[in-house]
């Protein structure tokens, strides 16, 4: 496409799904950097918070850059489908979903997008930013072509890590991939605005490269919480054995801690691997068994130690991971269910949460709990002071009780 083909648009970005962890962010960003960026989510509650410049979720260091994007009229946001229709670039932040069955939805975005699509207009840039199944982008360009309209297709997958997006987006490399020249170039135009280094690729081998991205991870995982099971079993401190073999050794310096691996996009995209892979990935389900396993192991082990039928069990930290609000795929709830039926009574609470009703202070779970678990190691549970003895399997804590 050319450039006398580009027409005349009142925005300069929309960001369909843009009311979440990843597209608010990016949309904040572009919008900071001097675009005009419209924010388009079906979730009036998150459209409303983006508008009062409230942030929907905790994401460090963007607040007060909502606050001025929103003040300068920058940034606004919006549940009408029809201002797909006002921007040059739309940026698709809907990923593809996995099954009860661990099977994706490769329709589900081409599916989400039929209630923007009749606002398409000739001349628009659509980029696909969330993890796709290979070949979705494909699937997206052929639904393009049947609608007639004359729009560039691109997949510039998102590698930003929940709680690091204001720094990340800016520092590090952007994969682009387009089918085309046009649209190779104008995404790479696009996402210059924020970083200097981009990666072409073609879209399949972005596709994969996403996934490899986050099974990499899940894998890593999953062998350092193999390797605290088989150093705990043994009565033997996996973090002292890690701190051993790292020290001033480059070759083990990633080695992550044990911990529990969940989000809502490891075990996902993982599991669209090995679909992909016609289920024949077997170090992905290990990885899966392993990481999904983690809170029976634990339990299994405390139970083991104490008589958790007559006791008070409190988790600190229901979401995903440390320093994060977001409980989506979080394995304290499987915990949670697991120890509802071992023991007595089960007790949560998370400084950070706050779509949980049935989280209670901390001050009560210390009152009336007889065992604790640390569920997400949250820096403000750093310095805890309690004789109750801490399932600590992150050794946030530094001296948590054996299991």
């Amino acid at each position: 496409m050319s450039e006398s083909s580009i027409g005349v648009f009142e925005r300069d970005v929309v960001v369909i799904g843009g009311g979440g962890h990843v597209g608010l962010p990016l949309a904040i960003a572009l919008a900071d950097g001097g675009s005009r960026v419209t924010v388009y989510d079906v979730s009036a509650r998150a459209v409303e918070l983006v508008n009062s410049a409230t942030l929907p979720f905790d994401e460090p260091g963007a607040a007060p850059v909502l606050e001025r994007v929103v003040a300068s009229g920058a940034l606004v946001a919006s549940t009408d489908p029809a201002v797909v229709g006002t921007a040059e670039n739309v940026i698709v932040v809907i990923g593809t979903p996995v099954d009860e069955h661990l099977n994706p939805d490769q329709t589900a975005i081409p599916r989400a997008l039929q209630t923007c699509a009749p606002y398409l207009r000739d001349g628009q840039l659509m980029v696909l930013r969330s993890t796709v199944y290979p070949g979705v982008t494909e699937l997206v360009e052929r639904m393009i072509a049947r609608l007639g309209v004359d729009v560039d297709v691109a997949f510039c997958p998102e590698r930003i890590a929940e709680g690091k997006a204001m720094t990340e987006l800016f520092e590090l490399p952007q994969i682009v991939s387009g089918r085309t020249e046009a649209a190779q170039s104008r995404a790479a135009a696009l996402f210059s605005r924020l970083t200097d280094t981009i990666v072409p690729l073609s879209p399949e081998e972005a596709e994969l490269a996403k996934l490899f991205t986050n099974t990499w991870r899940y894998i890593k995982f999953a062998a350092v919480n193999q390797f605290y099971m088989m150093a705990n079993d043994r009565g033997l401190d996996f973090e002292r054995i890690r701190a051993g073999l790292s020290q001033d050794y480059p070759r083990a310096a990633d080695m992550p801690g044990a911990g529990f691996a969940a989000g809502p996009c490891l075990f996902k995209d993982t599991m669209q691997l090995a679909a992909f892979h016609n289920n024949n990935f077997t170090l992905g389900y290990a990885a899966m068994t392993t990481n999904e396993g983690l809170p029976l192991y634990v339990v299994d082990r405390l139970d083991a130690q104490y008589d958790l039928k007559n006791m008070t069990v409190g988790i600190l930290g229901m979401a995903f991971k440390g320093g994060s609000d977001d409980i989506r795929s979080s394995l304290s709830y499987k915990l949670k269910r697991i120890l509802k039926f071992k023991a007595s009574e089960v007790l949560c609470t998370d400084p950070l949460v706050t779509v949980d009703p049935s989280l209670v202070p901390l001050d009560k779970v210390l009152a009336e709990a007889d065992l604790l678990i640390i569920g997400a190691p949250h820096q403000e549970y750093r310095d805890l002071k309690t004789d109750l003895p801490v399932a600590d399997i992150w050794n946030s804590l530094g001296d948590g009780v054996r299991i």
